[in-house]
């Protein structure tokens, strides 16, 4: 009868887990939180939707540069949505590139409910806007994630072309992830969601930059250094040093715009 008790006693931790799971992972804001007045969001740039391969409406903003060839395709951290992102976005200008940044679905605007694989399509759905109604060569598109949106980043990198994947912040994989945050052993093994970044960045062919705080809260600094010594070549490591997980570029200041600006120009076609 103990036996019996322990093993209902796991098998509905397992199903409730599978349950709760994208509660546990996810945390969407929803519009209006975040989001600044309209007048001061249009000043900035475009608001777009996009639509998934299965038929979810993504809110997505577009800043142009008409000087510029390049595209830097940006995907925020989790409990993050575009409207909160705009500060980042407006520093980000400066490197004096066009940029498309995307709410997944749940997040903002954006309809439906977030999961590993509607994540992944609302990236599809990112990148072949910027192919095919904006008209970008896929050389010429930058792919940036940050924490969740490095997970994102890299899967995206890893089956479509692009110029340049810049990670930052981001994790080896769900299942590392879940060691970190579960109290109760062996259950990340449980959770459906995978992100396996470790993987998959094995699969970029493309220069990556590898950015991460060296005191990260959230995602600690070693998952960074991992995901750079799986990456190939070529590949940069930039660590900033005294870096939490969401003001890496106030800490870094001027020196974390150059980077990213240095990076992105050596791919910078002619």
């Amino acid at each position: 009868m103990v036996l019996v008790a322990i093993a209902a006693g796991i098998l509905i931790a397992v199903v409730t887990l599978r349950v709760i799971e994208n509660h546990l992972i996810y945390f969407p804001p929803r519009y209006p939180e975040g989001f600044p007045p309209a007048q001061t969001f249009e000043r900035d740039g475009e608001e777009v939707w996009l639509l998934t391969e299965d038929g979810v409406r993504i809110d997505a903003f577009y800043r142009s540069n008409p000087a510029s060839k390049q595209v830097l395709l940006w995907f925020h951290g989790n409990a993050e949505n575009i409207g909160y992102d705009l500060d980042h976005l407006r520093a980000l200008a400066k490197i004096g590139v066009n940029i498309l940044a995307v709410d997944y679905r749940g997040y903002g605007k954006s309809e439906g409910k977030p999961d590993e694989a509607g994540v992944y399509r609302d990236a599809n759905a990112a990148y072949d806007y910027l192919i095919n109604q904006r008209h970008f060569r896929a050389q010429e598109i930058v792919i940036y994630g940050h924490s969740l949106g490095g997970a994102v980043a890299v899967n995206l990198a890893s089956r479509r072309p692009c110029g340049r994947l810049i990670v930052q912040s981001s994790f080896t994989n769900a299942r590392a992830m879940a060691r970190r945050m579960l109290v109760i052993p062996l259950l990340e093994y449980v959770a459906k969601s995978r992100f396996d970044s470790l993987q998959k960045i094995r699969e970029v062919h493309a220069p990556i930059l590898v950015v991460h705080g060296t005191r990260d809260e959230v995602v600690p600094f070693r998952m960074g250094q991992q995901l750079f010594a799986a990456a190939s070549e070529p590949k940069r490591f930039y660590a900033i040093e005294g870096a939490g997980h969401n003001d890496l570029m106030e800490v870094g200041g001027e020196a974390y715009l150059t980077t990213l600006q240095r990076f992105i120009a050596e791919s910078a076609p002619p």
